[in-house]
């Protein structure tokens, strides 16, 4: 992928999920925190919300809230650390650095969720690149910007005041998922129409089993993140970001 001293990623993570254990509960996950503290001073519970409805005779709901985990938030407040007894998800907001050293600083933080759930096997990986393209006004055609785009019929107006996609590509080279999400969000200011292309190169069976081989196939997930984002712009987009 092309080097662009412009890149629109707003935000990249990285995600691993695992099975729960019954040795790993929230105490146990908020040690990490003491030996992260200095970089990643700002701790937050985190928790998972499910709700019930019973119907019948009477009908009822019922909402029960439960704890997940801890987020640990940089100094700069530009990296947060997710540590849960179902996984681990690093995240980086813009400016983003590289992929290197993206990954690496994720791998690092790994090690140290490893050893306090060392036994939780991974279900699913992820990278996850959210961009936004604010796109010059007026704007004739999003083809001019974007491949991949709605289609309007062409016996309606062809306008758009606001659009949600998300397509699902399978990926057989990687044994993974393309999640390709683009929506249109407020402008960031009135000369420009602001599109999110959020991209999630997911793989989630014919996992190894050995931490080294998964973060192998990390470098897979994140070169075809690549060739997704390039295959989602045009030669215009590219002029527009470089």
């Amino acid at each position: 992928m092309a080097h662009y001293s412009r890149a629109p990623i707003t935000e990249a993570l990285i995600d691993l999920r695992v099975t729960p254990t019954a040795e790993v509960d929230v105490a146990a996950l908020e040690s990490i925190h003491s030996q992260e503290a200095e970089r990643y001073p700002e701790k937050k519970k985190l928790f998972a919300f499910t709700a019930e409805l019973r119907t019948g005779d009477e009908v009822s709901a019922n909402a029960t809230q439960l704890e997940r985990g801890w987020a640990l938030i940089s100094v700069d407040k530009r990296q947060v650390f997710q540590a849960q007894v179902d996984g681990f998800t690093f995240s980086r907001l813009t400016p983003y650095e590289t992929w290197e050293s993206f990954r690496q600083e994720a791998f690092r933080l790994w090690q140290i969720y490893r050893a306090v759930n060392p036994r939780g096997a991974v279900t699913r990986i992820a990278v996850r690149y959210l961009n936004r393209l604010d796109l010059p006004l007026p704007l004739r055609d999003f083809k001019d910007y974007l491949h991949t785009v709605p289609e309007i019929g062409q016996d309606l107006p062809q306008s758009l005041s606001g659009f949600f996609m998300q397509l699902h590509i399978p990926i057989p080279d990687v044994f993974g998922t393309a999640i390709v999400t683009e929506t249109l969000i407020p402008p960031s200011s009135p000369e420009v129409a602001s599109v999110v292309l959020d991209i999630n190169l997911a793989r989630d069976h014919e996992l190894p089993t050995d931490d080294a081989d998964i973060w192998k196939l990390f470098e897979d997930l994140h070169n075809y993140k690549n060739k997704v984002f390039e295959g989602c712009i045009t030669d215009l987009t590219r002029e527009m970001i470089k």
